[in-house]
């Protein structure tokens, strides 16, 4: 099979722990290029964050960010497809959220917003000083979250909500699935991500797909953990991380190395290239 585009996940994949892009990741992806393949960014980040590191990859093609809520060009002049939570869902989680005094923070397209400055904050704080003003993110630290919903009625593309107690974490989650209209998914051990209904990496594969007239039979889905598993279902090659979780590399057709290894690298190496 010759394969037309790669979609790889960022965090525990393309970055590895030190949120680095090793050097042979860089390498085999411009390899990829040179050949017509399209490489694209799917991650659950903001779309700005995303922008940043495909810029660094030199690659300008489309983004699938905010877990496949908002897939745009990567100057984000053209939106392929955008799937914003409702503000009365929206309204739900945050009373859920307030009511369990769990830490979160949501966003659209460029705008961050959060009830405290906290560590995933203070990084985004750091990544603004070295970006340029098309890639910053505009962070809102804010009291009142429902007022804000109510007066800038933002378009919401995801919630995250952090905590290091599993069994808490847990028991939000089977709390907050029953809010109508929702789709829950995890990236990492200590966080639930919430979306509108019917949104995952691989519905924004299959829009973006459609839209560039290409089989979803003919890409390649690289990922390491839950969220990444629409994205690896939907592609004709399904490739896990070495450090991926075991429901991952389950469904997957192959397991590459870790992304401390230049596991996205090696897979594109040997499976692509």
């Amino acid at each position: 099979m010759k394969y037309k585009l790669i979609a790889i996940d960022m965090d525990g994949t393309l970055l590895n722990s030190e949120n680095q892009i090793p050097k042979k990741n860089k390498e085999l992806i411009k390899k990829a290029t040179d050949r017509g393949i399209k490489v694209v960014l799917s991650t659950g980040r903001i779309f700005p964050s995303a922008l940043h590191y495909a810029r660094f990859l030199e690659i300008e093609t489309p983004i699938i960010s905010c877990n496949g809520a908002y897939v745009a060009e990567h100057d984000s002049s053209n939106i392929i497809y955008e799937n914003p939570i409702s503000i009365e869902s929206s309204k739900e989680i945050i009373s859920l959220a307030e009511k369990r005094g769990i830490y979160y923070h949501f966003y659209d397209d460029t705008t961050f917003y959060a009830r405290e400055v906290s560590k995933t904050v203070e990084n985004y704080y750091k990544l603004n000083e070295v970006m340029n003003e098309r890639e910053k993110i505009n962070i809102k630290i804010i009291n009142n979250p429902i007022e804000i919903l109510e007066k800038e009625k933002p378009l919401i593309y995801k919630f995250v909500f952090v905590k290091d107690n599993e069994k808490e974490l847990l028991d939000f989650r089977k709390e907050v699935s029953n809010i109508k209209g929702v789709e829950v998914a995890s990236s990492w051990w200590n966080n639930i991500e919430i979306m509108n209904k019917g949104v995952s990496k691989g519905k924004a594969l299959e829009e973006l797909c459609k839209m560039l007239n290409i089989d979803t039979k003919e890409t390649v889905a690289i990922g390491d953990n839950e969220n990444d598993i629409p994205m690896l279902k939907t592609a004709g090659l399904s490739i896990a991380m070495g450090n991926g979780e075991e429901i991952v590399k389950k469904i997957a057709n192959k397991i590459t190395e870790t992304n401390d290894e230049s596991g996205v690298g090696n897979a594109i190496e040997k499976y692509i290239i």
